[in-house]
Parts: C-alpha cells; sequence; structure tokens
C-alpha cells in the first residue's frame, strides 16, 4: 500500500495552524437586550484591534436580514483603531413605531490604500431593543 505526501502535508498545516495563536477582530459585546422608555434605544460597543498595526473601521448598523438602518447613528461612524486597542462607539437606533426592533452592529475594516491587504473583516453583533411602555 503506498501513502502519499498529501495525509502529512495536511496533518502538518493542522499541527502548524494549532500552535499559531489566532488574532482576529472584535466586537464586544456580540449580543445584548436593550430596554428603554423612548423612541429609540442605544447600545455600546467596543471595536477592537488585535494586529500590530493600525486599521481603519467603520460601525454600520442592519436590520436583522441584512439591510441598512438609515436613521441609526453611530458616534463614530468611521475611525483608525491603533494596534492593539479598542474604543468605545455608541450606537442609537430608532424603533421606527416598533414596540421592539432587531439589529446588527458591525465593526468592518477597510484596508489602507497602500497596503497590499484587500480583506475587509466583518464582525457583527446582534441587539434587541424593546420599549418598556
Amino acid at each position: 500500500m503506498r501513502v502519499g505526501w498529501r495525509p502529512f502535508a495536511i496533518g502538518g498545516f493542522a499541527v502548524l495552524f494549532h500552535l499559531v495563536p489566532a488574532s482576529a477582530q472584535s466586537l464586544t459585546p456580540m449580543r445584548g437586550e436593550v430596554k428603554s422608555v423612548t423612541d429609540s434605544f442605544a447600545v455600546r460597543v467596543y471595536p477592537t484591534n488585535p494586529y500590530d498595526k493600525s486599521i481603519r473601521l467603520d460601525v454600520r448598523i442592519y436590520d436583522q436580514d441584512f439591510r441598512p438602518v438609515p436613521d441609526a447613528r453611530a458616534s463614530l461612524p468611521s475611525m483608525t483603531l491603533a494596534a492593539q486597542s479598542s474604543r468605545p462607539v455608541v450606537v442609537v437606533v430608532p424603533f421606527d413605531g416598533q414596540r421592539e426592533r432587531k439589529v446588527r452592529i458591525c465593526a468592518e475594516s477597510i484596508p489602507f490604500p497602500d497596503s497590499q491587504a484587500r480583506v475587509r473583516a466583518q464582525i457583527c453583533g446582534k441587539f434587541l431593543g424593546r420599549r418598556a411602555f
């Protein structure tokens, strides 16, 4: 029986990926429920840059089907986040006449124009806003 090189290569890659610590852009909290007595609700999120270089981020608000919520606002809709740092962003979402509203708040990294990396990472959290009255 002849064994090819592929099983060894796949095993080697699995060991390599297991040993290399993974860093990923993050957003905390990733989910939450907010009660509000006003016509809108607010969520504070913390986009985090775990990398050794600065990244550009956009904070975007979508409904539960990933359609943009045009009347929602973020305190910092676009920012440059320093290496190994995090920054608070307050997002305000109107109820638009509904008793509750589900949204996804996303931190989307944007490659710098002079960068060779062209990958756009998107990390999203799910949030539910409920009117208290």
